[in-house]
């Protein structure tokens, strides 16, 4: 047993086949049409997972594909204006903002920001080493929220 991790360990595990099961009805070209028609219609890439496997049937992109998702819009140009757990970091963060201006003596609260924003900055330092944000790219509250306001796939003109 894994001393480190003794809770929180009742999600589901992914089969370790790497072929596409059998009963999948579409082609790999269908696949990536549906999943640029998705990204289209404005979904994040974590909700067009969820759709293919709960509409479609399609349990993991990779394993029909041989490509991860993100790969896949890549290739069709769509583009996320920033990576999507930094984007969901920052949607709570703005929340709990608004909450904190209604309620300014939540000290729970006020922790539970401090602890988000210090996600968030560790996450910018990871994803400007690896190359997914701009090097001069900085965190602040007022531009995170004009960027949360915003969607979060942008489309390139030539797709």
């Amino acid at each position: 047993m894994n001393k480190g991790r003794e809770k929180g360990q009742s999600h589901s595990t992914r089969p370790p086949v790497s072929v596409a099961p059998k009963w999948i009805q579409y082609t790999p070209e269908e696949v990536e049409l549906i999943i640029v028609e998705l990204a289209r219609k404005g979904y994040p890439p974590s909700m067009i997972g969820v759709i293919l496997r709960d509409q479609y049937g399609i349990p993991l992109v990779k394993s029909v594909l041989g490509t991860k998702l993100h790969k896949v819009l890549n290739k069709y140009g769509v583009k996320l204006t920033v990576p999507e757990d930094l984007y969901n970091l920052m949607r709570r963060a703005i929340n709990l903002r608004r909450h904190l201006e209604e309620h300014p003596k939540d000290t729970h609260s006020k922790r539970g920001l401090t602890e988000i924003e210090s996600k968030i900055h560790r996450l910018i330092k990871y994803y400007k080493r690896v190359g997914k944000l701009p090097p001069d790219w900085k965190y602040d509250p007022e531009r995170a929220r004009i960027l949360v306001s915003q969607p979060l796939v942008l489309l390139s003109e030539s797709s």
